[in-house]
C-alpha cells in the first residue's frame, strides 16, 4: 500500500509538471522510435536480400573465372575457364544435373535504329534457361539449333525490351550489337534488380557459339554454372571441381587460384555475416540515442530535485523517510521512459509502417525492437534515475525547508 501511494504521488508529480515531463520523455520518444525504425529497415532488407539470393539456387555451384576469396563484380578481362573445362566438369563429375558456360560482357552498346541502349550480353547454351530457372514469356529461348549453326538470334529481358521497343512487340525485330545483327526471339521473365542494384532485366542473352565468334571474338568462358542431383552432393562436388580445375589449370599450393567457386553455403555465410553487422550497428545506434536520452533525462530530473527543495524537506518533516524520497524520484524516472518508450513504439511502428508506401525501401516489423526497447527503457530508467533519487533523498529537511 506504501508503495502503491509512492507510485501515485510520483506520477501525479509527472502530470503537474508537464512540459517538463514531455521534455524528459523526449529523448526516450526518439530513441525507441529510431530503434524501431532502424530494426525494421534492417529486417526488411535482410528479408529483400534473402529473397534475391534464392535466385542463386539451394543446388548451385558457381565456377567464376578470377581468383580471390570474396564476391567482387566479374572481370570480363580474366580467360581462365573455356570450353573444355566445361565438357571435362560434366563428363568427369558425377552427380550433376546441369552444367551450363557462359560467356559475357558488360555495360555493351545494343542499338536499334536511333535507340540505344547500355546492356549485359550473355552468350549461353540451351540449359541456361533451366540452370537459372530463367524462361521466355513471349516467344521461344535459346535452342540447340541456335548453337549449332551460330544463328544470329538473341532473347532480351524486359528492359531491354522497353528501352528499344516500348510498347511494340519485338519479336521477329532486329538488334545489333558490335555492328551484328540478331533477330529477337524471345522476351525472358522479369526478375528486377540484383542484391547490389544491378538490374536484372537489362539483359541480351545470344547463343553461346555466336557470342564467343560473332560477338565478342574470344575463346574463354566467363563463368560455368552447375546444378547437382541433390544438394547433400554439394560440398564433395565442389571439392572435386577445385580439384580438377587445379590439375587443368596447374596450379599448385600456394599458388594462388585463378577461379572461384560459389555454392550456397558460402552465400549463406556472406548474408549472415552482413546480417550480424547490421543488427551490432544498429543496436549501437539505438543504444547511443537511448544513452543521449537518459543524460538528458537525468540532468533534468536533477534540476527539478533543486526545484523541489522545499517540497522534498515538508515531505521529510512529516514523517516520509529517505527511502520513500528515493523511490518516488527512481519512480518518476522510470515512469517516464515507460511512457516514453510506449510513445515512442507508437511513433516508429507508424513510421515503419508509412515508409513502404512513400519510398521503396523495405520495412519488416518483427517483434524483437519492442522487446529491446523495454528492456532498455528499465535500464536506462534505473541507471539514469538512481543519481538523482539518492541526490533527493540525502536532503536534510530542515535545510530543504530553509
Amino acid at each position: 500500500m506504501r508503495l502503491l501511494r509512492i507510485i501515485t504521488e510520483g506520477v501525479r508529480s509527472l502530470r503537474i509538471n508537464k512540459l517538463r515531463t514531455f521534455f524528459m520523455m523526449a529523448g526516450t520518444i526518439v530513441g525507441i522510435a529510431a530503434l524501431t525504425v532502424i530494426m525494421a529497415i534492417g529486417k526488411g532488407t535482410e528479408k529483400k536480400v534473402m529473397k534475391r539470393l534464392q535466385n542463386f539456387g539451394p543446388r548451385a555451384i558457381m565456377l567464376i573465372a578470377g581468383g580471390g576469396k570474396d564476391l567482387p563484380p566479374p572481370d570480363i578481362t580474366v580467360t581462365t575457364l573455356t570450353l573444355a573445362d566445361a565438357e571435362a566438369i560434366r563428363n568427369q563429375i558425377d552427380g550433376l544435373e546441369i552444367v551450363a558456360p557462359m560467356a559475357w560482357n558488360f555495360n555493351v552498346n545494343v542499338t536499334r535504329e536511333a535507340n540505344l541502349h547500355q546492356a549485359t550480353v550473355w552468350g549461353v547454351e540451351p540449359t541456361w534457361h533451366e540452370a537459372w530457372n530463367w524462361h521466355v514469356t513471349d516467344g521461344e529461348g535459346i535452342s540447340d539449333q541456335d548453337v549449332a549453326t551460330m544463328a544470329k538470334v538473341c532473347v532480351i529481358g524486359e528492359t531491354v525490351r522497353r528501352e528499344l521497343f516500348g510498347e511494340s512487340d519485338p519479336i521477329g525485330e532486329r538488334l545489333y550489337i558490335n555492328k551484328v545483327a540478331l533477330t529477337v526471339k524471345g522476351v525472358l521473365e522479369s526478375r528486377g534488380a540484383s542484391p547490389m542494384g544491378m538490374d536484372f532485366d537489362s539483359r541480351v542473352v545470344i547463343p553461346i557459339t555466336t557470342a564467343m565468334r560473332r560477338v565478342m571474338n574470344v575463346d574463354h568462358v566467363g563463368a560455368i554454372r552447375l546444378i547437382s542431383k541433390d544438394v547433400s552432393l554439394i560440398p564433395r562436388q565442389a571439392e572435386a571441381v577445385r580439384s580438377m580445375i587445379h590439375q587443368r589449370h596447374h596450379i599448385t599450393p600456394p599458388e594462388e587460384d585463378d577461379f572461384r567457386l560459389i555454392t550456397p553455403m558460402v552465400i549463406a555465410q556472406l548474408v549472415k555475416g552482413i546480417a550480424s553487422t547490421l543488427s551490432f550497428l544498429l543496436i549501437a545506434l539505438a543504444a547511443l540515442s537511448l544513452f543521449v536520452g537518459g543524460v538528458v533525462m537525468m540532468n533534468i530530473l536533477l534540476i527539478s530535485v533543486a526545484e523541489r527543495t522545499k517540497e522534498i524537506g515538508l515531505r521529510r518533516a512529516v514523517g516520509a523517510t529517505r527511502g520513500d524520497v528515493f523511490a518516488q524520484f527512481l519512480t518518476e524516472s522510470l515512469a517516464v521512459t515507460i511512457f516514453g518508450t510506449i510513445l515512442g513504439s507508437l511513433l516508429g511502428l507508424g513510421v515503419s509502417v508509412l515508409l513502404p508506401r512513400i519510398t521503396p525501401m523495405p520495412v519488416v516489423v518483427t517483434w524483437e525492437p519492442f522487446a529491446l526497447a523495454v528492456a532498455f527503457a528499465l535500464l536506462v530508467g534505473t541507471f539514469f534515475g538512481v543519481q538523482p533519487a539518492r541526490r533527493a533523498a540525502r536532503l536534510h529537511p530542515v535545510e530543504a525547508l530553509q
